[in-house]
């Protein structure tokens, strides 16, 4: 057997092609699963222990033989020959390569990050899977508060303290633990609530919320802030606050923009009013600052965060939201193009 395998070691040395086809049918010969070295290498049981150690040498120098004509083969070999171009015009103009599409999620997201970014916010980013202090505790979440039932929030493990962040909220806290003010930054990434899905709702989302700390900030520069960035996104420097409560943030308000009364489309995702929520904000809470060990007395901040999820909804007109999820080739097609 081992003659045999000197053999195909010359057979493999002597030959020659120039034909890929040729040269795949040896490949195939000699490699394949069925091939000669396989088949050698399931002998190899068979063989007397005496002739085992030559035996072995065999088949490896069969092999590395085989591997190394296969190479210089391929190299010598024509590479256009396996498309058959013999008697095509290499000179025609190639079909136009299809461009894809972005995301309405991406293409908003980082619309909203640019507008930021043109006032001095970075981008801070953190897990996904979070514990009970960055999630809640830090940001002034009594133990008992709603946002802590299992209703609202996917626990792992049912472990009350290993959780899937609800807000990018817990990333401000992380950013305020590392860094010293003055701080100003966004945090945006997916969230995740235990609520059930429909057209306005969904259990994943996405989340930017961004945060300011410094000296003597105030309730002004917030309201200044969210001016401009209305105003970069919806052409539309019209907002509005009403009061509203957040656990980490004193006082807070949401923010409306006015979007107008121009058509029936209008009337029905305006309500009548011609206003339309878009973000939650306020000044972040003395407590929240001293959990971050920043000291309220010399520092303070606001902080904001929306849904992007929402504002794409509202600047594209899609009325349901699970179809941003779904993958319809069709549905991101429309976005092509989109920057």
């Amino acid at each position: 057997m081992i003659a045999e395998i000197q053999k195909k070691i010359k057979d493999v040395s002597g030959f020659s092609t120039n034909d890929s086809k040729e040269l795949e049918k040896f490949r195939i010969e000699y490699l394949g699963k069925k091939g000669h070295i396989s088949t050698y290498f399931a002998q190899f049981k068979k063989v007397q222990d005496s002739e085992k150690k030559e035996y072995g040498l065999a088949i490896n120098e069969l092999k590395k033989v085989t591997l190394k004509k296969l190479e210089d083969l391929k190299k010598s070999i024509n590479p256009l020959d396996k498309f058959n171009l013999v008697n095509e015009d290499l000179t025609r103009p190639a079909s136009a390569i299809e461009l894809g599409s972005r995301h309405p999620i991406s293409i908003i997201r980082d619309k909203i990050i640019d507008i930021f970014y043109k006032i001095g916010f970075n981008i801070s980013e953190g897990p996904e899977m979070e514990d009970d202090w960055h999630n809640f505790t830090a940001l002034n979440l009594p133990e008992h508060h709603p946002a802590r039932d299992m209703q609202d929030t996917f626990f792992i493990n049912k472990n009350p303290d290993l959780l899937l962040r609800t807000h990018t909220s817990s990333v401000q806290i992380r950013h305020m633990e590392n860094n010293e003010p003055p701080i100003r930054t966004i945090s945006p990434g997916r969230v995740y609530r235990n609520e059930d899905v429909s057209a306005r709702s969904h259990c994943f989302f996405h989340q930017i919320e961004g945060l300011y700390i410094d000296k003597n900030v105030s309730f002004a520069d917030l309201k200044q802030t969210l001016l401009f960035f209305t105003k970069e996104l919806f052409g539309n420097s019209k907002i509005r606050l009403r009061p509203s409560y957040f656990p980490f943030t004193e006082p807070s308000a949401e923010v409306d923009i006015y979007w107008g009364l121009n058509s029936e489309t209008d009337y029905k995702i305006t309500k009548g009013t011609g206003w339309l929520e878009i973000m939650g904000c306020g000044m972040v809470d003395p407590n929240v600052l001293e959990n971050c060990k920043i000291d309220p007395n010399e520092y303070s901040g606001f902080a904001f965060g929306m849904g992007i999820e929402r504002i794409a909804m509202l600047l594209y007109q899609i009325e349901d939201i699970r179809i941003l999820y779904e993958n319809d080739v069709r549905f991101i097609n429309q976005f092509k193009g989109s920057v």
